[in-house]
């Protein structure tokens, strides 16, 4: 048992670089328990074991609920407190900046680049946080369209809901955490976090700077483990409110099954599509595609995944954004010049090295990439799919992109909504009124004209539709999602 809340010195735990570690185990009305049976964190580059975590116990999930309970039920901050507590976070992690650093570039196998603007991203989450934990109100009632009732008053609140359960993905483990847990306590509720069992270190080591800028021990939980195991345990706990997820669509329907009638938010699976019309500005276009495309080594939910080209420019833009995957430097994240790391396991990079090879035996070209060093998949462009691959009819999660060429604006439409999924989607026209029109047409969560599909500000609702899930996340939309409505009347008499 590790009774001390703080982080341990800077340790050489492999062979790839030194680190800061965080306390291993869960977090329980703010002491860090480590009782558990362990599991291995890896390395994501060097393979190498970071470090051994202990996973919670039934009996710490138990107690962890308890806690959160009774913390709730006394009441907490006012908002005020919280608005002060959130910005303190934000200035901490700030000042804290190289150990999340050289911990989650470890940890996920993300650049230097790529981490960096995660931080960034949450400083910002985090201080947007803090400015809605002052603004939840509600709204005035009128009663003058009903006879008789003209002197009555109605008002309503917002009030928090209890304990949430947050349950967070391996491939955003800071700025997602930061968009589930901070609109939770910023509305005033309680909150057990559960992260990915592939990245839990930069959970642990985010808990414990909230800790440390004031948020009260028994209102925030960690819980290490398997989402099979400790996850099945808290949906089954009926003491929990809300339950906030990221991840699969297979999972997403598991929790809403336990939940019941309990309220739920859920960003799930996600096919995502980007449209270039033969007016777009290429220039500016395709950068940012390939961007969007092989970040995080593609393993990014609103990554593109389907490219849509208008034929008057289909040859020119596969052309260049070959040569642009092609730039993409690969190998160790923590070298400047790497601009694609490893994926978050062998196994997933075989995975779809294995898709791309199927492509590639029944005729598809790969003009860029599609080959695996270890965890390491290089930028990857394929043309000439067809309905029934593997690589545009399933979420591939990795640094691939598949460009088809299209003559008319409806099959575009048509063949972009032609998923189970609608998470995020992006147009690229010089025609405002035909980029309104595809944005119409297109049933996804978020249509961004002249962005790709992953184009993201953390203030913005974000959120899917169809089997992508349903609820918004960004700070002022979560709080609604995080909060419920209460009405109050009053009669003034005759």
């Amino acid at each position: 048992m590790a009774d001390k809340p703080k982080m341990r010195r800077e340790v050489e735990k492999d062979d790839f670089h030194s680190i800061v570690l965080p306390p291993d185990g869960s977090l329980l009305g703010g002491r860090w328990i480590s009782t558990g049976a362990r599991f291995a964190l890896l390395n994501k580059f060097s393979q190498n074991v970071i470090a051994e975590i202990s996973e919670a116990t039934p009996d710490q999930v138990e107690q962890a609920v308890i806690i959160a309970s009774t913390a709730f039920s006394r009441g907490g901050p006012p908002p005020v407190r919280r608005a002060e507590y959130l910005r303190r976070s934000a200035q901490l992690l700030q000042e804290r900046r190289s150990q999340f650093l050289g911990l989650m570039v470890a940890e996920t196998g993300f650049t230097i680049a790529e981490v960096n603007g995660d931080i960034d991203r949450t400083i910002v989450t985090l201080g947007l946080c803090a400015e809605e934990a002052t603004r939840i109100i509600g709204e005035t009632v009128s009663f003058s369209s009903t006879p008789g009732q003209h002197n009555r008053l109605g008002f309503t609140l917002r009030v928090p809901l209890g304990i949430v359960c947050c349950i967070t993905p391996f491939n955003s483990p800071l700025n997602t955490v930061a968009h589930k847990v901070a609109p939770a306590l910023a509305a005033g509720n309680s909150v057990i976090l559960k992260p990915s069992e592939l990245t839990p270190l930069t959970a642990a080591l985010f808990c414990q700077l909230l800790l440390d800028a004031g948020v009260p021990a028994d209102f925030l939980a960690l819980l290490q483990g398997s989402g099979s195991g400790i996850g099945k345990q808290l949906v089954a706990n009926a003491a929990i409110s809300f339950y906030s997820f990221t991840g699969s669509t297979r999972v997403g329907r598991e929790i809403q099954k336990g939940a019941a009638l309990r309220r739920t938010q859920m960003e799930l699976g996600s096919i995502a599509s980007t449209i270039v019309f033969a007016d777009a500005n290429l220039d500016k276009a395709l950068p940012k595609i390939a961007a969007a495309s092989f970040r995080k080594a593609g393993q990014v939910c609103t990554s593109v995944q389907r490219l849509y080209v208008e034929r008057a420019v289909f040859k020119d833009t596969v052309e260049r954004l070959s040569e642009e995957a092609a730039s993409f430097q690969t190998g160790d994240p923590r070298n400047p010049e790497t601009r694609l790391g490893p994926m978050i396991s062998i196994q997933s990079a075989k995975r779809a090295a294995t898709w791309i090879e199927e492509a590639r035996q029944d005729q598809a070209r790969v003009l860029a990439g599609g080959s695996r060093n270890g965890a390491i998949l290089s930028a990857t462009v394929i043309t000439d799919v067809r309905d029934g691959m593997r690589v545009i009819e399933e979420e591939i999660f990795a640094p691939c992109v598949s460009v088809m060429p299209f003559d008319n604006f409806d099959s575009a439409i048509a063949h972009a909504n032609n998923t189970p999924f609608g998470l995020a989607a992006g147009i690229f026209t010089e025609d405002l009124a035909r980029g309104i029109q595809a944005a119409r047409g297109m049933r996804f969560g978020a249509i961004h004209i002249n962005e790709t599909s992953s184009a993201r500000s953390d203030a913005m609702p974000f959120g899917g539709v169809k089997e992508s899930g349903f609820g918004r996340e960004g700070p002022a939309y979560a709080i609604r999602e995080l909060t419920e409505e209460r009405l109050v009347t009053i009669n003034g008499y005759d």
